[in-house]
């Protein structure tokens, strides 16, 4: 039998912790016989939990952490203090080997401190992207970056698109994948000056499929397999994913209901329609790994129910028997030697 993928889950990070949390971390070893989960928190808190659920237990550990980082608090402030947190307890399980993966639904700044600061960066990464699969028209594009490097230079967006690439190739199964720059046109010489410096040195890159710029509106159709961009961008672009994702399967619904004859349709494409609403659901897709650091973080919403936090912990499987860590790795020293 193979080796079980270790994931280290933070039970009492996010707005639903812990029944979410525990409750995903069951569906996910109930779904899949290659991870085991250990679940970090308040040990009595997480037994009552898992007390509801039959699963293997061979394949589910619990660590005792006494305190939760609060979304509030300040990031570095509260990785320093709060030695024996979930977030902190978890993070350290990675660093020392005994797992994996790390995911949590967490305080995302303590996250993106935690990961940098205890499991620490590949050597010569510059600066590790949070990089969330979106939904498109032929499937899923990786958003990267998307909250952890505001002010990105040129160097950092080039490995982000390099990292991407790898990510995409090894665990989404896109061979070649595009990559592309978020720009307000088309046009080469479109852009602030960021996006104006890094253009040309992507178009050169001879390791990724660089394929220009993307304009916003495009991204939904799929033009691209790795949207590049600073935080900044990245974050607004996510946020009105959600927004407008949220606002139009919410106006659907109520159209179908407005009248006799709406509602008998309704009956007749539900079948089809849940199908295809179910493929521009963000949860489908897991959390945002935080790429380049020496063993993966993943930050899922922190308003994530089960299915994010099982479809997070099922993503570090392919993650880890990829080897992501070791081809990263690998690039990385390759562009220094």
């Amino acid at each position: 039998m193979a080796e079980l993928v270790k994931v280290a889950v933070d039970a009492m990070g996010g707005d639903n912790a812990p029944v979410e949390i525990v409750k995903g971390a069951v569906e996910a070893i109930n779904e899949s016989s290659h991870v085991k989960v250990f679940l970090v928190g308040q040990e009595d808190v997480v037994n009552a939990e898992l007390a509801k659920y039959t699963y293997n237990k061979e394949q589910m550990e619990v660590v005792n952490a006494t305190e939760i980082i609060e979304t509030a608090e300040p990031p570095v402030m509260a990785i320093r203090k709060k030695k024996d947190s979930s977030l902190v307890k978890a993070l350290y399980l990675v660093k020392d080997g005994t797992c994996d993966a790390y995911v949590s639904a967490g305080s995302t700044g303590a996250t993106l401190v935690g990961g940098q600061v205890i499991v620490g960066r590949i050597k010569g990464v510059e600066r590790p992207p949070l990089a969330p699969l979106i939904p498109t028209e032929n499937g899923c594009s990786l958003l990267i970056d998307c909250g952890a490097n505001v002010d990105a230079r040129p160097s950092h967006l080039i490995q982000f698109a390099k990292m991407g690439s790898i990510y995409m190739e090894h665990v989404m199964n896109v061979k070649n994948p595009k990559v592309a720059i978020v720009n307000i046109g088309a046009e080469e010489d479109k852009g602030n000056a960021l996006v104006k410096e890094t253009y040309p040195l992507l178009k050169n890159c001879p390791d990724i499929n660089f394929v220009g710029n993307i304009e916003a509106r495009d991204i939904p159709s799929g033009k691209a397999d790795v949207i590049v961009c600073e935080a900044f961008v990245g974050n607004v672009i996510l946020k009105m994913y959600e927004g407008v994702g949220g606002t139009l399967i919410k106006k659907v619904k109520a159209g179908m209901m407005t009248s006799l004859r709406s509602k008998i349709g309704a009956l007749l494409v539900k079948p089809a329609l849940k199908q295809t609403l179910k493929a521009f659901d963000l949860e489908q897709y897991g959390g945002a790994p935080l790429l380049g650091l020496n063993g993966l973080v993943v930050k899922t919403h922190g308003s994530s129910k089960a299915v994010e936090i099982k479809n997070s912990i099922l993503q570090c499987i392919t993650f880890t028997e990829q080897n992501i860590n070791e081809k990263i790795k690998e690039k990385i020293t390759m562009e220094e030697n």
